[in-house]
């Protein structure tokens, strides 16, 4: 309106181009208006959204302080985690060691207890073998009673002499009264005294005998007896003869001469001779009595099969 009265008054613009240039001033205004408006939506609409986003933006920051507080827990949970495993590494680790060292010293026990079995089953088979060596001895101890019981008179008497010779029991007889020098034929003293002997051996169960002839060194050169090898053997056949006359059973005797080579005194005398001239009886231990015999058998046996 200003506008058109100042042009009005100024009586230079018509009234046609008055009212088209107000026409165009309001629409003008009314464009104006309207992208006032549409500013001011949009400023606002702007503001809003600026407001929003603000928003959003300070809940993601919070969200944000959040999960850094929360992954910082989670850093501090992961460092704890980890020196618990390598507190637990080292645990195992000492006890990978101390298993190791009882595996060993486990070992060092099964070798010693190896050892040790190895040690007691030494020590059983030498106690196994000390008592039977005891019982084998009580068993030759309570023999060599016997016999001396059985004989005692003849002992006595000076007819007959019981000794151990060699690791075996001997009775032994002396010559002079059995024999006359040079001759193999029984006295009558001597028979006499060999079938009391011989009644006491047939006494004696499971014993074996073996009658050995013994000489002194004199030399005999006869057609009988060529040497005292012969001279020997003759009268250990003799003994022999009257012992089984006496009831010793014959699958239990032997006669054997040693002539003049195992003499128990120097032939430098007459009294050295006397004690050389004699017959001996032998009782004849029994190896399965011994200890090791088994082993002996074993032995035997597998000698045989590789023969």
């Amino acid at each position: 309106m200003v506008l058109s009265a100042a042009l009005l008054a100024g009586g230079c613009v018509t009234r046609a181009t008055h009212d088209d240039l107000q026409r165009r001033f309001d629409t003008t205004s009314a464009d104006l208006a309207e992208l006032r408006l549409q500013h001011e939506e949009r400023e606002n609409a702007f503001v809003a959204q600026l407001g929003a986003e603000s928003k959003r933006r300070s809940k993601l920051e919070t969200s944000l302080d959040e999960s850094r507080q929360l992954a910082d827990g989670y850093a501090r949970q992961v460092a704890g985690l980890q020196a618990v495993i390598a507190d637990k590494r080292q645990a195992i680790a000492a006890l990978e060691r101390a298993v190791a060292a009882g595996e060993q010293e486990l070992a060092q026990v099964l070798v010693r207890r190896a050892a040790l079995k190895e040690s007691l089953a030494t020590v059983s088979l030498a106690l196994i073998e000390l008592t039977q060596r005891k019982l084998a001895a009580e068993r030759r101890v309570s023999e060599y009673r016997d016999v001396l019981s059985r004989f005692r008179a003849l002992i006595d008497a000076g007819k007959l002499d019981v000794r151990i010779l060699d690791g075996q029991m001997v009775l032994t007889l002396p010559m002079d009264i059995l024999f006359a020098s040079g001759k193999a034929g029984l006295t009558a003293a001597g028979k006499a005294s060999l079938l009391e002997v011989g009644a006491g051996l047939a006494t004696i169960p499971d014993r074996r005998f073996q009658v050995i002839g013994h000489t002194d060194n004199v030399p005999i050169h006869t057609s009988a007896y060529p040497s005292n090898w012969e001279l020997g053997a003759g009268r250990s056949l003799t003994v022999l003869h009257t012992l089984l006359e006496a009831g010793v059973p014959p699958g239990r005797i032997s006669a054997a001469s040693k002539g003049e080579f195992h003499p128990v005194k120097p032939n430098l005398d007459e009294a050295g001779r006397a004690a050389n001239r004699r017959i001996a009886i032998v009782i004849v231990p029994d190896l399965s009595e011994l200890p090791g015999y088994d082993q002996l058998e074993t032995l035997s046996a597998d000698w045989e099969t590789t023969a």
